[in-house]
C-alpha cells in the first residue's frame, strides 16, 4: 500500500538556531527545549536548509508556499544564512509558485544590512513588543536581565525606514492584561502598528499550577473585548487585530485564521535545527517527534497515521460542555495545549481560557453578523479572508 498523501497545504515553523537566543524572557516555552538536544551546534547545516526548502516546496501543491523562520532568535543565524535561505527557495520553486517569508524576532539585532535584506526579499516581519516600556520591560530582558524596550523601537524605525512589511506580537501576560487600551492605544497611535497579534500566556509550572506571569480567561476576555469595543468604533479598515479577522472569517464561514480556532490539528508542524520535525510548536518533545527529513521524506512524516491522529484528537477529546457551546464554530475549543482545566461537572480537557473566549465570541457576535453581511455584499468570502489575512505572521 502507497503511503498517504500530504494534504495540499501545510504549514512548517522553521527553527534554524533552535532554541538558541540572545533573549530571557521569562515566559519564553522553547527556551527549555535545549535540553532536546545536549551538546549540539544549534545551528541548521547548508544540508538540512537546503533539503528542507526542497522538500517544502515539492510537498506543498498550492500555489503560495509560506516559509515561517522562528526560534529562539532566528536572526542569530546571521544574514548569509538567509541569503542561502533565498537562493535555494529560488532553485527549487516550480513555475507559477510564489514564496513567501515571515520571521518572528525580538529585533535587537536588527540594523540597515538586515532591513535592506528584508525589503528587497519581500519579508514579512513579525517583532515581539508587549505594549508600553513597563509592560514590555517586566518580562522581556537579555541575559544579563537588561530591559530590552529601546532596542525594540529601534528595530521599528529601522523597518518603517526600509518599508520592510511587519506587524506586531504582543504577549498578554499579567504585567498588561489589567491595562489593555493603553498596550492598544500605544501600538496603535505611538507604535503606529497596522497589524497586531495578541497571544496569551498561559504556562503551567511542573505539571501543576500556572505560573504568576499567566492570566486566566476571564482576564483574557476582558482584555479583547475591552480593545474590540473602541477598534469597531474607529479603527475597522485601519487597523488590522489578528483575533478580529479570525474571528470574522469564522462567522463568513470560511476557512483559515489561527490554527487554534480550527476543529482539528495537524497542519501547523515545527522543525528543529538538524531537521527533526515535530507535530506542532507546543509540543516539541520526544512523543511528539514524527521523525528527520534527512531520513524519511518531509511529505511521509506529514502524512503519518501518528501526525493524523494528533490532528484528530483535539476533536474527539473536548468535553461535552464544549460540544454543546453556542460559540463552537468560533474556538473549536481552542490549542489543546491548554486543555489543563476542568467543566462545572468534572469532565477533563476544558480550555483554560474557555471563559474569555465564550465572553469575547459572544459579545461580538452581532457587530460580526453586520460586518459579514456587508462584505459579502461585495466580494467572496475567501477574497475576504486573504485580504484580512494578509500581513499575519504564522
Amino acid at each position: 500500500m502507497s503511503p498517504a498523501a500530504a494534504p495540499p497545504a501545510f504549514h512548517v515553523m522553521t527553527k534554524p538556531r533552535g532554541a538558541i537566543c540572545n533573549l530571557a524572557c521569562d515566559y519564553c516555552f522553547y527556551l527549555r527545549k535545549e535540553d532536546l538536544y545536549p551538546g549540539a551546534s544549534f545551528r541548521m547545516s547548508d544540508e538540512t536548509l537546503e533539503s528542507y526548502t526542497r522538500q517544502y516546496i515539492q510537498s506543498q501543491r498550492m500555489p503560495e508556499v509560506n516559509f515561517a523562520w522562528q526560534g529562539g532568535e532566528p536572526t542569530l543565524m546571521g544574514l548569509d544564512f538567509f541569503r542561502r535561505a533565498v537562493a535555494y527557495q529560488k532553485k527549487y520553486s516550480r513555475p507559477g509558485t510564489r514564496i513567501e517569508n515571515a520571521l518572528q524576532t525580538n529585533g535587537t539585532l536588527l540594523d540597515d544590512a538586515w532591513c535592506r535584506f528584508f525589503a528587497e526579499n519581500r519579508f514579512l516581519i513579525g517583532i515581539s513588543l508587549d505594549g508600553p516600556r513597563e509592560a514590555h520591560d517586566s518580562y522581556r530582558r537579555d541575559k544579563g536581565g537588561s530591559p530590552t524596550f529601546d532596542h525594540v523601537l529601534h528595530a521599528i524605525e529601522l523597518l518603517k525606514k526600509h518599508r520592510v512589511d511587519f506587524n506586531i506580537l504582543t504577549c498578554v501576560s499579567t504585567a498588561n492584561v489589567d491595562q489593555p487600551l493603553r498596550v492598544y492605544r500605544f501600538l496603535r497611535d505611538e507604535i503606529r502598528a497596522q497589524f497586531i497579534q495578541f497571544i496569551p500566556i498561559v504556562e503551567r509550572e511542573n505539571g501543576a499550577g500556572f505560573s504568576p506571569r499567566s492570566i486566566n480567561g476571564e482576564q483574557y476576555g476582558n482584555f479583547l473585548i475591552t480593545i474590540f469595543d473602541e477598534w469597531v468604533r474607529r479603527d475597522v479598515g485601519r487597523v488590522f487585530v489578528q483575533m478580529f479577522d479570525t474571528a470574522l472569517g469564522r462567522w463568513l464561514g470560511a476557512p483559515g485564521g489561527l490554527c487554534v480556532f480550527q476543529e482539528t490539528c495537524g497542519l501547523a508542524l515545527a522543525m528543529e535545527h538538524n531537521g527533526d520535525l515535530y507535530s506542532c510548536d507546543h509540543f516539541v518533545e520526544p512523543r511528539h517527534r514524527l521523525g528527520n527529513i534527512l531520513e524519511t521524506p518531509m511529505a511521509e512524516l506529514v502524512a503519518s497515521g501518528q501526525q493524523r491522529n494528533f490532528g484528530l484528537n483535539k476533536r474527539t477529546s473536548l468535553p461535552s460542555y464544549c460540544r454543546e457551546c453556542p460559540v463552537l464554530f468560533a474556538c473549536n475549543g481552542g490549542c489543546p495545549k491548554d486543555h489543563t482545566d476542568r467543566t462545572a461537572d468534572g469532565q477533563a480537557g476544558l480550555n483554560h481560557l474557555c471563559a474569555g473566549f465564550k465572553a469575547f465570541f459572544t459579545h461580538v457576535d452581532k457587530p460580526m453578523r453586520i460586518m459579514a453581511d456587508l462584505l459579502r455584499q461585495h466580494r467572496p468570502a475567501a477574497e475576504i479572508i486573504k485580504i484580512q489575512h494578509q500581513k499575519d505572521n504564522p
